[in-house]
């Protein structure tokens, strides 16, 4: 029983496409090493890629490598360019040139002793170059206006619930439902137990439906720290009722309503992420100055959202952001997640204009708040050509930090550099 209750767990971590941990290692590690140490080339350049097979950290020999390289497609079918088998004695394959901003894959597959192992590696041509296929709505500022509009005209109303089994002697723990348009927006605040005006930082969610538990560590560090759901239900309920929604009522709930744009699942979520922004304003420990928003994949295009919306956004810090120039499938790259527009159901005029409306690559053009990137070029589910399509729009003061092997998690050195950075500049 404890087997299929950790097996069932695993699962629901990766469904949430937020993980924060390498994946373990396995018997057998197939590498390709690009010839640029940084992994980035200039445009007509020639990638070289030379491929390893290691057993107990020794090579392999006399093994067929099967490779094949064509453009970053995210977790889509590669366009293939060129596929072939290599051995372990020549086990160097020199790509075709690349010639606009792009990034370009190389995938490797071997079977030991009758199980396949595959790895693969994703290179950049002059990606700051990148340029969003998406385009600005000419009435998205009005757009977005309105909904403010409509939102300022609802009473936050917040209910506090202390959860006493969540406390420290440092910290209290709530359990916080506020008022938002269509319903409530529901999360986990943590504050400082000490008297005192403290700086906020709003945590705002990777894809998925779940429970929340509230950042404990970082309110004893002498924080206001806000957790939120985006559902519109409590996040301290029976891990039951959560899957049982990711099932059936929330299943692919990230397209609902795709072909209207005033109803689209994600109007009431990003307005909802304002209003945790108004909760936070209202507390009495909030220091009133100072507020920082964070998250990964689908957390990190909240970040940017509530940034682009919100000026009294003073710091954000994101990982992989999904929603970013959705329409790059379209135009013969990767799209960012949720990896639409790729069939009939979702190609159509309507879809494809009101995803312009929640295009994480739209709102950055507003962003004025400093801010702090991460990402890798291997993440096949927020494809580094869509962040990069964002992130290089954004006139704010930014940073990116790559760590150029990750896929879809970070490494814990990620997460270290930027909680310090975070913390650093709201306590200044």
């Amino acid at each position: 029983m404890k087997i299929k209750c950790y097996a069932f767990l695993f699962f629901i971590l990766l469904s949430c496409f937020n993980l924060s941990a390498q994946p373990s290692k396995q018997l057998v590690e197939v590498i390709i090493s690009p010839d640029e140490s940084d992994w980035t080339y200039n445009l007509g350049e020639q990638a070289e890629f030379t491929i390893m097979v290691l057993k107990n950290k020794v090579p392999l020999k006399n093994i067929d490598i099967k490779y094949a390289i064509g453009p970053d497609f995210g977790y889509r079918e590669l366009p293939l360019w060129e596929e072939g088998t290599l051995t372990a004695k020549k086990n160097t394959i020199k790509a075709k040139k690349f010639d606009h901003p792009g990034f370009l894959r190389c995938t490797a597959t071997v079977t030991v002793d009758g199980k396949e192992y595959s790895s693969y590696t994703t290179v950049g041509f002059e990606p700051d170059r990148i340029k969003p296929t998406t385009t600005l709505p000419k009435d998205f500022e009005n757009f977005w206006k309105q909904g403010k509009d409509e939102l300022s005209q609802i009473p936050i109303e917040p209910v506090l619930t202390l959860m006493p089994e969540r406390c420290t002697d440092k910290v209290d723990v709530y359990h916080v439902s506020i008022n938002n348009i269509q319903g409530k927006i529901y999360g986990i605040l943590a504050m400082p137990k000490k008297d005192g005006k403290y700086p906020a930082i709003l945590h705002v969610p990777g894809a998925g439906v779940r429970p929340y538990y509230g950042k404990v560590s970082e309110a004893a560090e002498g924080f206001v720290s806000f957790t939120i759901g985006i559902h519109g239900i409590p996040v301290n309920l029976d891990e039951g009722v959560y899957r049982d929604l990711r099932a059936g009522a929330l299943n692919g709930y990230q397209t609902f309503n795709l072909d209207d744009k005033d109803q689209m699942y994600f109007r009431r979520v990003y307005l909802g992420c304002i209003r945790s922004v108004d909760f936070i304003e209202s507390l009495d420990k909030f220091n009133g100055e100072d507020i920082g928003v964070t998250g990964g994949s689908q957390g990190g295009a909240l970040s940017i959202v509530t940034a682009g919306l919100d000026d009294r956004i003073d710091y954000l810090a994101a990982f992989y952001p999904a929603l970013s120039d959705m329409t790059g499938f379209l135009h013969g790259r990767a799209g960012g997640w949720p990896q639409i527009f790729v069939d009939e159901f979702t190609n159509k005029p309507e879809k494809i204009e009101v995803s312009k409306y929640y295009d994480v690559a739209n709102f950055a053009r507003f962003v004025k708040a400093e801010g702090w990137y991460s990402w890798g070029y291997n993440d096949n589910v927020c494809s580094p050509a869509s962040t990069y399509a964002a992130y290089n729009t954004i006139p704010g003061k930014k940073e990116l930090h790559l760590f150029q092997e990750t896929q879809h998690w970070t490494f814990p050195e990620q997460r270290e550099l930027r909680n310090e950075w975070l913390y650093t500049k709201l306590k200044k």
